[in-house]
């Protein structure tokens, strides 16, 4: 009688892998053809899976592709504090521009975004609490969540998704220059 080999463990098991083959193929299939013309069922098919895992790990496809979007800029991914707060919000501003600088990754936030509809994004979201890592040494009032958001998350996200060709190494230090020259001009409260 020969003996049966052990089976090979797979890291994270079986839902891991399953969850890996869904990304992948929501990346692949948003790159190809835009988010309007991707399905559930085309995501399975791709995935090697069936519509029935999907829908009963994400429900719809918006939920899935806001997911699969949040996913591509890893909210868990060390944001550097070096103590110079202008240097931290230059280095994690030029994070977001290269990593949406790669046409897959500015097809996710798209179907992200357009899945997300009237709420708030995953993505939003963590870029939110990334500002507030940053934020939290400094003591300035002035400086706060919502004008980092503002001036310097959505100007890259309007150019990520209106003007791709605007994005380039010097935007990141621009838009920080500029909110910090408005924080010069603003009136003594």
């Amino acid at each position: 009688m020969a003996d049966k080999a052990a089976p090979t463990p797979r890291p994270g098991g079986r839902s891991a892998s399953v969850l890996a083959s869904v990304k992948a193929a929501v990346e692949e299939l948003i790159a190809e053809n835009g988010r309007e013309r991707v399905t559930i069922p085309m995501v399975a098919e791709r995935a090697g899976v069936q519509p029935s895992s999907v829908y009963r790990r994400w429900g719809d496809l918006a939920t899935m592709i806001n997911d699969v979007a949040t996913y591509r800029l890893d909210p868990a991914r060390p944001i550097a504090t070096t103590g110079d707060l202008r240097t931290d919000l230059v280095s994690w501003a030029s994070d977001i521009v290269r990593h949406y600088s790669v046409p897959v990754n500015a097809a996710m936030l798209r179907g992200g975004a357009a899945s997300a509809g009237e709420n708030e994004s995953d993505c939003l979201r963590n870029r939110r609490a990334e500002a507030a890592t940053l934020l939290a040494p400094a003591d300035d009032d002035w400086l706060t969540v919502d004008r980092v958001v503002d001036h310097l998350v959505a100007p890259i996200i309007y150019r990520v998704i209106f003007l791709p060709w605007t994005l380039d190494d010097s935007i990141a230090g621009q838009l920080v220059a500029d909110l910090f020259a408005l924080r010069t001009a603003a009136p003594a409260n």
